[in-house]
C-alpha cells in the first residue's frame, strides 16, 4: 500500500509573468502578480455596458496590451459578471464591471475574475491578485518569469492601422 505524503507542492511563479487570455484574443500580456491586492485588473483605456438581445448584461471594451506598442489596439466583448466597488493601492474607490476570463499562465489555465479599469499610468496593463492565485502557485518575489516566456513576439504578425498625423 502507498503512503500518503504531503501534497505536491504548487508550481513557483515570479512578481511578474507573461500570460494570455485566449477567449478575449489576448495572445500576450506583462502581469504583475500581486499578493497585496485582492481582486485581478485588466487595462482598458474605455468600455461600455450594455445588455444584448437576451437581456444580459455585456460589456465592450478596447485595450493596447502591449504598453510600448499602441498601435497594437484590441477590441473585445464579454459578459459581465458582476458590477463592484474596488478601491485601488492609492485609496481611489471605483465602481467597475467585472469579466471571468480563462487565463493561461505557461502550461497553467483556469477561470479567472477580472475588473476593467484604466491602468494607463501604473506599469502593467494586467494585475493578477491573490484570489486568482490562491491554491494555484506559490510565489517568489524576487524572480520573475518563471512559468512563461515573452509573448510579444504573438503580436508581430498582426497588421496595425497607422494612424495619419
Amino acid at each position: 500500500m502507498k503512503s500518503s505524503g504531503p501534497a505536491d507542492p504548487p508550481p513557483v511563479v515570479g512578481w511578474r509573468e507573461w500570460l494570455s487570455i485566449p477567449d478575449l484574443g489576448i495572445l500576450g500580456i506583462k502581469a504583475k502578480i500581486d499578493t497585496g491586492a485582492r481582486s485581478s485588473a485588466l487595462h482598458t483605456h474605455d468600455y461600455e455596458v450594455y445588455e444584448d438581445a437576451d437581456g444580459e448584461k455585456r460589456v465592450r471594451f478596447h485595450l493596447h496590451p502591449v504598453k510600448r506598442r499602441p498601435r497594437v489596439e484590441l477590441s473585445c466583448d464579454s459578459p459581465v459578471s458582476a458590477v463592484r466597488t474596488v478601491k485601488d493601492s492609492g485609496g481611489h474607490v471605483e465602481e467597475r464591471p467585472f469579466i471571468l476570463a480563462r487565463v493561461c499562465l505557461g502550461a497553467f489555465e483556469w477561470p479567472v475574475e477580472v475588473s476593467l479599469t484604466n491602468r494607463e499610468s501604473m506599469r502593467f496593463r494586467m494585475l493578477l491578485g491573490r484570489t486568482a492565485i490562491a491554491g494555484h502557485f506559490a510565489v517568489d518575489p524576487g524572480r520573475s518569469y518563471l512559468q512563461s516566456r515573452s509573448l510579444l513576439r504573438s503580436y508581430d504578425s498582426i497588421p496595425v492601422e497607422k494612424k495619419e498625423s
